[in-house]
């Protein structure tokens, strides 16, 4: 017997967190130097550092703070050349849009995927070596998938990242 894959379940509503003036310090502190130390982020924020302590950790099991991360320059990966990829899926591809997501998010050449309202449905940021390497990357990895209607790729000449906002 076959079974038919049933939609995801949708994610629940998230509603915005209520945080006080030294939280929105603390994250402004965070956003700019995620290798700040404690101390350092107490200081700022005029607080004791086991407070600190206390109130970062409130904001990771809260949801606030998702994660911290290095932010790795593509480059010096080897993968020069990067863009975003406009994914548009089939009609009948739209109850698995979630895993359809999951499984562009596992590969090697994706630095980020957003489900995106409007007349696509995915952006994809990809970073690849050269041309060559993003022409295979959308052959085999989006145009060879029966689920993909249609892709429109863009080049990114330049990222430039805001400054944390004061």
């Amino acid at each position: 017997m076959r079974k038919t894959a049933q939609p995801p379940a949708p994610r629940p509503a998230r509603t915005p967190a209520a945080l006080d003036d030294v939280d929105r310090i603390l994250l402004d502190e965070l956003a700019r130097d995620g290798r700040i130390t404690n101390h350092a982020l107490a200081a700022a924020a005029g607080i004791a550092p086991s407070t600190c302590l206390g109130r970062v950790r409130s904001l990771v099991e809260r949801g606030v703070i998702r994660g911290f991360h290095a932010d790795i320059d593509p480059v010096a990966l080897g993968r020069s050349l990067q863009a975003m990829i406009a994914v548009r899926v089939q009609a009948g591809a739209r109850p698995h849009l979630a895993e359809f997501g999951e499984q562009l998010a596992a590969l090697d050449e994706v630095i980020d995927v957003y489900f995106i309202a409007g007349a696509d449905d995915y952006l994809v940021h990809v970073a690849t070596a050269d041309t060559e390497g993003l022409r295979r990357f959308v052959l085999e990895h989006l145009s060879a998938r029966p689920a993909v209607a249609s892709t429109e790729t863009i080049l990114i000449f330049e990222h430039v990242r805001p400054r944390a906002r004061s």
